[in-house]
């Protein structure tokens, strides 16, 4: 019996549960977010408010950080793991696959010449993101590749950072 067995079978009552909900009411499917931030007095770490959950974050000392927390960057690539990871079991669930283990990695690079105020060829972003999902499971070879191709089709985080919305300044209330 896969590890995951359990967790998966309740998976698939929620979101069959999910699912219901939003051909019933479609406005529900639209689910606000919000995520804040600020300094942390003379430290410079940034507290990060997401949900119910706080934690910090913080700059490596070589930009006056204290390492206190993971950096901006560096949550970004969290955010795209945790996202695939739980991508990966939502479709595990709904596609009816067993699963052992799941777990990605996320590498990228970011050139911080234009973030120190150096000349830059491009503004500073992540580049070169790359990830590597390793799954356990006992299904073929054929069955895990759909559930790579519905991950790929259906990853909040994966698709905002490839397919990006536009992100808007609006006046502080």
């Amino acid at each position: 019996m896969p590890l995951l067995d359990a967790y998966l079978e309740r998976k698939q009552r929620v979101l069959a549960e999910r699912s219901n909900d939003y051909v019933a009411a479609p406005d529900k499917a639209m689910v606000r977010l919000t995520a804040s931030s600020w300094v942390a007095g003379t430290t410079g770490a940034r507290p990060v408010q997401m949900g119910q959950t706080r934690f910090i974050s913080d700059a490596a000392p070589a930009l006056a950080g204290n390492a206190l927390g993971p950096t901006a960057p560096e949550m970004l690539l969290g955010a795209l793991a945790s996202c695939l990871v739980h991508t990966y079991l939502i479709q595990a669930a709904l596609l009816d696959i067993p699963l052992d283990q799941v777990d990605v990695e996320v590498q990228g690079a970011l050139d911080m010449r234009g973030v120190v105020g150096l000349p830059a060829s491009s503004p500073p972003q992540m580049e070169q993101i790359t990830y590597q999902a390793r799954i356990s499971s006992p299904a073929e070879t054929q069955v895990l590749e759909r559930l790579h191709v519905a991950v790929e089709e259906t990853c909040p985080v994966l698709n905002t950072l490839r397919l990006p919305t536009a992100v808007a300044r609006v006046p502080a209330a």
